[in-house]
């Protein structure tokens, strides 16, 4: 998998603190205390303790190790969490585009010398219970991370990760497949034409036609053009075909040694087991390299550079004649200097986060563009950084203007600097990132470190962050001018800078098709009779490969026994603030309140229902009460960790036709600050300002682009939700929220050039949704917090209660469900659900001709919801069929990035393909996925691994903040899950059989399919399509 790249103060939002305090008995000591007894110079297992350091910030214990023998490095976090991880990163730096350390990554997950069964990495995913596990290739480290609660599946993923890093098989066969191959179009038929297939061939292509990735990608590579960040190191779909499996080994010989190595443990296990299995099974096998993989620093320009570069046109762009982006990029310093990337990161944020940053107020406010840049703000990826600042969705004949505001802008901040609350603003923002508790803290970690540590800088002064603010705290006070003088330095005077624009160019697809076609021209010329006759045969014997059952037995695994047979009950307490219901949940969460509230949306006129998702986005960037939205957004950051507003489509857990509909508000605090941010809630709900069209303009814009940009990255999503639209009402609704109908929308919205008629929608819209009468709240906060917490609630229900108004619903058909299940239904308060007693599911086929070069393909059925007898067994069966049959089906022989099954909580059982070169043979692999299903040839380890798998989702960790969530939102109780629990267990091989029969049957069910791709002739000539 590609990694995209995030500046230090994104990645702080990732670090976020994980695991539970869990309550220990006298006599046992903390893994942080453990920890500590460690000491500089001891000798354990092969390797020494070089540093032991107390990081109370982030609750942890970092020790820091080496291998005696490779020079391997190694830190651990010892930290009371119990979902562990493990990482090993290795420097890949290649030099050329043709995507060898991405290929490699995908073949050494291919086999390996103690696991030689064919693909022993998306096996494990069935035979363990693991949190997290995948791979990711970077500019220059390649990074393979798992976490796991179990300690035995810990050992047993460790296992398998360190053989396949350190010994894979890399056989010819995995290379083809997962790399690039010349192969006929179809397989078994030696006279049709010879194709390029391979899964990273085709995931490259899905990359490439993401023009903000596609932006990225040249934006770094003409920056950095003279080392391995000048090339692709996820490929080049062109160069791709130019590499050699003799290349690929080459490159694993040099790169994947131990003394090239750094491994990441992080957890609630002892650091000894892990060392004793690192060493015995990988590192004792190696003696010591220099692998010269090295990155030199790019040699400085002595004057600025300018680029251009084309692109495929948005055929969802808000203005198709403003599609172009410009962007003028610096270079800065080395990302190991710790203090200098914080400060250049939060230097960053101050110039372009919100509207009262100077790059906003000079480039987002006039409107010249959609947005900014797809690359923006501090870049700490590679070794040395980069600072980024631009324009998308911008008009030719701007670009002038935009590069003399950016200059005009950066000698503003030089005279002005920047307010001294605003700056308080992000550090509190960083507190309340190192407070905030998450479940992957130790990946987040990981990848935080990854790109200083890659190039020898120190992992544990990364996590020594308040050690950072306080000396940052200490330089502003001695030079008042110290970020002035640092803007001076990094952006006046350096003249090292990119300036690039894009631009869309009609042909670019046809000019792409017609490049790859004479690249194929030229390998297919360059063959003879007997070389057409082994491709022909060699892709026989892989597509036999991939059609035989794969003997497994070899990797380790644990068992349906090792599963917890109960969960742990969460309690809550019902209570009213105001005459409105509110769930209390007590948590151990450091120190802030998390508060949300659903409100209904069932008197909501109909003709308002596509504006809500705009309501929810601009409801809390408008201005409100005495703040206009500069102020609002400065109190925002000043007093909360954020608040949102979003849209709910919940459906009910026993009636296909029954759903509720709302909007969720979501803030959260540190306790100290509960009065300021229920006060702004009060004056958002009581006077939020909807006056401001110029405002509004640049929120929409913002949206619509947003919106227009996420197509290529999450088209699978989108095309699920069309293909469920017809098959039950909340379907509907989803794709009016969150579908390809609302992207359409506000398309046409971002098009208007008067937005009168949306101003007056969003205060009618307002007085349905913001109204106590159709209302209910949660609070998550530490017990001593509660009694403070309910008070203040109380006060906010007095502010709003002018807003509490009995109003119609709609729907005449209101069923009402107890909040609280110990109340008798109609006695106390309850959610309220929209029936649809005479809904008709109908079949819907629909096409949406996109610029791609690739297809993202769904099928949706109506099967059963979430209480149902059935719903487990579906949910076992779209796993089992996802990892045994389609799988091979359309990744291995189809050349899809992904693709598989689903069963989802609103009661459609879904199939899916990511980033496809097939697209109407891919439903033909879904409808064979039901055939092989129905024929009952799988076995009982089959159902045991999918259990295991769809048990590792079913438990995976939640945060203190989101505990009692599901019970408040969906109704779903601790006991419902533990049914649920019992009948996963309970699910047998006939169960799997009869509901593959009655639920996916041809004939028996009734479904919806929608493909999102390039232009389609078969699917034009069809009738039974409807091509939008």
């Amino acid at each position: 998998m590609l990694r995209q790249t995030r500046s230090v103060l994104q990645n702080l939002r990732y670090l976020r603190l994980s695991g539970q305090q869990r309550t220990r008995r006298l006599g046992s000591s903390s893994a942080r205390e453990r920890a500590l007894l460690y000491q500089p110079g001891q000798k354990i297992h092969g390797f020494t303790v070089t540093q032991v350091v107390e990081v109370p910030d982030l609750f942890l214990t970092a020790v820091k190790l080496t291998h005696d023998k490779t020079g391997a490095q190694y830190l651990h976090a010892a930290r009371d969490d119990s979902n562990n991880l493990f990482s090993v990163q290795l420097r890949t730096t290649p030099m050329d585009s043709t995507g060898v350390p991405h290929i490699l990554e995908h073949t050494v997950l291919c086999g390996s010398e103690k696991y030689p069964c064919r693909d022993p990495f998306f096996k494990m995913l069935n035979r363990s219970l693991s949190t997290f596990m995948n791979a990711f290739t970077a500019s220059d480290y390649t990074m393979y991370p798992f976490s796991t609660q179990n300690a035995k599946d810990f050992q047993n993923l460790l296992s398998v990760y360190l053989d396949a890093v350190f010994f894979p098989c890399l056989r010819e066969q995995d290379f083809w497949q997962e790399g690039w191959r010349l192969e006929n179009e179809n397989a078994t038929d030696p006279n049709s034409p010879l194709v390029f297939k391979g899964v990273v061939f085709n995931e490259m292509k899905g990359v490439f036609s993401d023009n903000e990735r596609l932006y990225a990608q040249h934006l770094q590579n003409k920056l950095y053009p003279d080392h391995t960040y000048s090339v692709v190191s996820g490929g080049e779909p062109l160069a791709i075909p130019d590499l050699s499996w003799e290349q690929l080994k080459h490159f694993h010989t040099t790169h994947y040694h131990p003394s090239n190595a750094r491994f990441f443990t992080y957890g609630n296990l002892p650091l000894e087991q892990h060392l004793k299995q690192i060493e015995e099974e990988a590192l004792s096998r190696f003696e010591r390299i220099n692998p010269k993989t090295q990155v030199p620093p790019q040699p400085h320009w002595t004057s600025p550079r300018e680029d251009h570069v084309t692109c495929i046109p948005d055929a969802l762009a808000p203005d198709p004649a403003r599609q172009n982006t410009l962007c003028v990029s610096f270079l800065l310093g080395n990302i190991t200097d710790a203090f200098e990337s914080f400060t250049l990161s939060l230097l960053s944020s101050l110039m372009i986060s919100g509207p009262n940053a100077p790059f906003y107020k000079a480039l987002i406010e006039p409107k010249i563009g959609t947005d900014f840049s797809s690359v923006v703000g501090y870049d700490g990826s590679t070794k040395e950084a980069s600072f980024s600042i631009g324009l998308q969705g911008m008009a030719e004949e701007d670009i002038e203007r935009v590069k003399q505001i950016i200059s005009q802008t950066i000698d503003d901040i030089i005279t002005n600097g920047f307010e001294e609350e605003r700056i308080e603003a992000l550090l509190h923002k960083i507190e309340i990132q190192m407070k905030h508790q998450s479940t992957n803290f130790g990946l987040s970690l990981a990848s935080y470190v990854a790109s200083s540590w890659n190039h020898d800088g120190d992992p544990v002064e990364l996590l020594q962050i308040s050690n950072s603010v306080s000396r940052f705290r200490q330089e502003m006070k001695e030079n008042p001018r110290f970020l002035q003088d640092k803007v001076q330095h990094f952006f006046k005077e350096n003249t090292h800078r990119l300036t690039l624009s894009m631009s869309p160019d009609e042909a670019y697809l046809e000019k792409q098709a017609k490049a790859e076609e004479e690249k194929l021209h030229q390998k297919v010329q360059a063959l003879s009779d007997s070389d057409r006759k082994e491709i022909y045969e060699k892709g026989l014997e892989l597509l036999a490969a991939q059609s035989k059952t794969q003997d497994a037995s070899c990797l380790p695994a644990l068992k349906v026994s090792d599963i917890e047979p109960t969960i742990p009950i969460t309690p809550v307490q019902m209570g009213s603030a105001g005459g409105v219901p509110v769930q209390y949940c007590e948590q151990p969460t450091n120190g802030l309140v998390y508060f949300r509230a659903m409100c209904s949306l069932n008197t909501l006129p109909e003709d308002l229902r596509l504006y809500v998702p705009l309501f929810c986005s601009v409801i809390t960037k408008m201005g409100c009460g005495p703040l206009d939205y500069k102020q609002l957004a400065q109190q925002k950051e000043l007093k909360t960790g954020g608040m949102s507003v979003s849209t709910q489509v919940i459906p009910d857990s026993t009636h296909l036709d029954m759903y509720e509909q709302g909007v969720l508000l979501s803030s959260s605090c540190l306790d100290r600050n509960l009065p300021h941010m229920f006060e702004l809630w009060s004056d958002i709900f009581n006077s939020p300002h909807f006056n401001d069209e110029e405002r509004l303009r640049v929120l929409v814009m913002m949206s619509a682009q947003e919106l227009a940009n996420g197509i290529a990255y999450s088209g699978h999503m989108y095309a699920m939700t069309r293909a469920g639209r017809h098959l039950t009402p909340a379907g509907d609704l989803h794709e009016a929220f969150g579908g390809m109908e609302q992207v359409k929308f506000m398309k046409r919205i971002a098009e208007m050039s008067d937005l009168s008629q949306v101003l007056r929608a969003l205060p009618r819209i307002r007085k349905h949704l913001l109204n106590p009468h159709n209302m209910r709240c949660a609070v998550n906060a530490a017990p001593q917090k509660m009694t403070d917490t309910a008070g203040q609630l109380e006060r906010f229900m007095k502010d709003i209660a002018g807003n509490r108004k009995e109003r119609k619903p709609v729907s005449p058909n209101i069923i009402e469900r107890p909040l609280d299940d110990l109340v008798d239904s109609g006695s106390g308060p309850s959610r309220k659900l929209i029936s649809e007693p005479n809904f008709q599911p109908c079949q819907m086929k629909t096409f949406f001709p996109l610029p791609f070069s690739i297809n993202f393909v769904s099928e949706c059925v109506r099967a059963v919801p979430f209480s149902h007898q059935d719903y487990a067994s579906l949910c076992i069966l779209a796993r089992m069929t996802t990892a045994k049959f389609l799988h091979g089906e359309i990744r291995e022989k189809g050349g899809a990035y992904g693709g598989g099954a689903k069963m989802g909580g609103g009661g459609l059982f879904s199939f899916y393909s990511y980033r496809d070169p097939n697209s109407v043979q891919t439903l033909s692999a879904f409808h064979k996925g039901v055939d092989w299903a129905k024929s009952g040839q799988f076995t009982q380890q089959d159902i045991d691994e999918a259990k295991l798998s769809v048990f590792s989702a079913v438990d995976s960790p939640v945060a203190p903040s989101d505990k009692g969530m599901s019970r408040f939102l969906s109704g779903i109780t601790d006991e419902m899950k533990q049914s649920h629990r019992e009948r996963l267990f309970a699910v047998a091989h006939k169960n799997l059989v009869d509901v593959a029969e009655r639920y996916l049957s041809v004939g028996q069910r009734m479904y919806g399919v929608s493909i999102l791709g390039p232009e389609n002739e078969t699917i034009k000539k069809d009738p039974s399509w409807i091509v939008k």
